[in-house]
């Protein structure tokens, strides 16, 4: 794969243009009683969305407003080929851990199965980032989407190794104010419930996560601490709801239909580099209608819904401009690492047209619906299926990596593979953290990921000796240039990721050796990683009603 491009040849594909940043005074009260600590060590923030495909943004070939993304890419180091865990609870669970989901105790969701791998929430055996980067000196804090056990306060962020948190325990489903049975939290406390009264003038989910994110910055940056924090955006998640001004950039503008939009953005991931022209774009899933058969009325309904997501990811581009300033007017923002990804590919959930469940007009605090198949299908350009599996649309992420003091390949790829387990590896490495054998008295679980550190020095990393997946009975383990997959209940099918990632030509009849070599690999991981076959969990799932709540 091309590893570069034009730095201006860049900014002209992704149309960036100088952005105009304002930001909010902000001040609050913060946590002391850390280590001491170098000045020198790095901040770092992780920035996740939510249900975001891999082609959406700008400088991953979508026709999305991201110029503040944009900006980040063309000074960093985009990856083509990190990858997550196909759904929103496991991925965060791999991340904050460094484990994979099924050793954190998340292997599905939220509910408690029963059985070690599926309790739905962090188990005893793992750390968090936080926790392991707290005794090296750094402040801590999260915003935004949790949603890796919520039910009992133990669970939460503040006992997970977090100083500050201002957030969802539960997990995201609104924008303007919270969906029954979700809360905003900040640290422990409840702020704000579906009961509780009106929201604050102007309160926007979206707003809202960068803003405290900003505040505790400024906290951690007055004690002149290092800082870890974790932006979880439940952005572009449905419900599709955005605030009006960013919906109006956007109206019209998918007319074209999604047979036209996965053309022109595959035809810009090719001239980015992020592709192989040699790999072809997948065909329109078959569920779906050609644009031209659609009729008029549904085009416009369709044209607002896409309108509305994209005006949902513009919106979190916008915080992401705020940050960047504030980081550069406190003076941290070389020394900085900032990391954006997606927790899943695109969401096909609600069928071709999405769900609409709305009582007002589509966009408002009043409605409750989704973009569906077609869309996701477009979001997920040039790839196969969606959230929840794992071919390559669902588990396939943008990666960006900005960090000027190291990063000097400005603008670069690489196309060395990666998985979220990663980041808890780098975030040790860089803060010079140890990841602990034992944490409270508890054995913890050998770190699975590998740092990225030499890869944003430019150099060549070891690379894992196989990476693997396995959420609702859909399966893959990759090693290599070869990707064994399954979607469930069917059986095995073989790619090779260096002549065909977009997974159009199955290999497994041409290459039963791999099949066997790849399948023994699976057996083995998944033996020891708690993995319980999805047919077995569901009988267990009959027997014993779920504690949590799974279904986002």
């Amino acid at each position: 794969m091309k590893e570069n491009i034009n730095r201006r040849d860049f900014l002209k594909a992704v149309g960036f243009c100088a952005t105009v940043f304002s930001i909010p005074g902000c001040t609050n009260a913060g946590t002391p009683g850390r280590t001491k600590v170098s000045a020198g060590k790095p901040n770092i923030i992780v920035i996740m969305c939510d249900d975001m495909g891999y082609s959406d943004i700008g400088c991953y070939g979508g026709e999305i407003r991201t110029p503040n993304l944009d900006r980040l890419a063309a000074n960093g180091l985009r990856f083509t080929q990190f990858y997550n865990t196909a759904r929103c609870c496991p991925t965060r669970a791999s991340l904050l851990t460094g484990l994979y989901s099924h050793q954190a105790g998340i292997g599905h969701m939220t509910s408690d199965y029963g059985v070690p791998g599926y309790i739905g929430h962090l188990n005893k055996n793992c750390v968090t980032i936080a926790e392991a980067l707290k005794p090296a000196g750094y402040c801590t804090f999260a915003t935004g989407k949790w949603h890796v056990g919520a039910k009992d306060t133990n669970w939460w962020p503040l006992q997970r190794g977090f100083d500050r948190f201002y957030g969802v325990p539960e997990g995201g489903g609104f924008y303007f104010r919270p969906t029954a049975g979700r809360s905003v939290v900040l640290d422990n406390e409840a702020v704000h419930t579906r009961q509780s009264g009106p929201m604050p003038e102007g309160w926007h989910s979206t707003d809202a996560w960068t803003d405290y994110g900003i505040r505790f910055i400024e906290e951690a940056v007055q004690r002149k601490e290092p800082f870890f924090f974790y932006l979880a955006h439940n952005a572009p998640h449905w419900p599709l709801q955005a605030l009006e001004q960013d919906i109006a950039k956007y109206k019209g503008k998918y007319m074209k239909g999604w047979d036209a939009m996965r053309a022109e953005r595959h035809a810009r991931m090719i001239k980015m580099g992020i592709v192989r022209k040699g790999w072809p774009i997948t065909a329109r899933d078959e569920k779906a209608q050609a644009w031209d058969q659609v009729e008029q009325d549904k085009k416009e309904l369709m044209d607002t819904k896409m309108a509305i997501y994209a005006a949902q990811i513009d919106r979190v581009d916008q915080g992401i401009g705020r940050l960047v300033e504030k980081l550069k007017e406190l003076g941290v923002f070389e020394n900085t690492l900032i990391l954006f990804l997606a927790d899943n590919g695109g969401c096909a959930e609600g069928g071709i047209w999405g769900f609409d469940r709305t009582k007002g007009r589509i966009g408002t605090d009043d409605s409750f619906s989704s973009y569906g198949l077609s869309w996701a299908n477009a979001s997920n350009t040039p790839f196969r299926l969606y959230k929840h599996w794992v071919h390559e649309g669902g588990i396939a992420t943008p990666l960006i990596a900005h960090w000027p003091a190291v990063i000097k390949k400005r603008g670069g790829l690489t196309s060395q593979p990666g998985h979220v387990i990663d980041i808890m590896a780098t975030c040790c490495d860089i803060g010079a953290a140890a990841y602990p054998k034992a944490f409270k008295g508890k054995e913890i679980i050998a770190l699975e990921g590998r740092s990225l550190l030499p890869i944003f020095e430019g150099r060549e990393r070891p690379g894992h000796e196989a990476i693997y997946w396995e959420h609702e009975g859909n399966r893959a383990v990759r090693r290599g240039k070869w990707k064994l997959v399954s979607k469930y209940p069917g059986g095995w099918e073989l790619y090779d990721m260096e002549a065909d990632r977009t997974e159009t030509k199955n290999a497994a009849a041409e290459h039963p050796e791999v099949v066997e070599e790849l399948t023994a690999l699976y057996r083995a991981w998944a033996k020891r990683s708690f993995v319980t076959p999805w047919d077995e969990l569901q009988k267990k799932k009959q027997k014993k009603k779920p504690a949590g709540k799974g279904s986002r």
